[in-house]
């Protein structure tokens, strides 16, 4: 199997993962999931990420569709397809699966999938994440990751708008 189709096989449908989590948690697996819309992958991304992957040991990564990203972000947004930025995030050595969800937030995601853990980043407060009575019930863990000071896409974006 080439290196391509070993990120491509990590970019999975709804129903595909949910078969690959189950398997993993008879394995005794810890699924970690986290969600976004990594537009633009930097810095901030990796360290967030890869400290996601810290607490558990497997990492989902619940990736918003073009069409939700445009709904949250504005008309203008995503600067990167979906496809692309799956592409991109399967690559990073510490995400194990990537699967898009087109809602505004990842509940139904989170519900299908049943992680362990729950991660967002520190400007949520525990429970008002979603998903969190999801992982309450079940016994899980939802906990909240630093953001790496001066990086986010807005900000990338916004230096480019003002550059120009």
């Amino acid at each position: 199997m080439t290196e391509l189709e070993k990120i491509h096989n990590k970019i999975l449908s709804r129903d595909k993962a949910q078969e690959l989590t189950k398997q993993w948690e008879k394995n005794n697996e810890t699924i970690v999931f986290t969600n976004g819309c990594f537009d633009i992958v930097h810095r901030g991304h990796i360290d967030y990420l890869s400290k996601a992957k810290d607490l558990g040991t497997k990492l989902v990564l619940g990736l918003n569709t073009d069409a939700s990203v445009a709904r949250l972000k504005g008309p203008m947004r995503p600067v990167v397809d979906e496809q692309s930025r799956a592409i991109l995030m399967a690559s990073l050595q510490f995400i194990d699966l990537v699967v898009f969800f087109d809602e505004d937030t990842p509940y139904e995601l989170i519900k299908a999938l049943q992680p362990d853990v729950l991660v967002k980043g520190s400007d949520y407060k525990a429970e008002n994440i979603v998903g969190y009575d999801i992982l309450m019930a079940k016994g899980g863990k939802v906990e909240t990751i630093d953001f790496v000071e001066g990086f986010s896409t807005t900000s990338i974006v916004e230096k480019i708008k003002a550059s120009m």
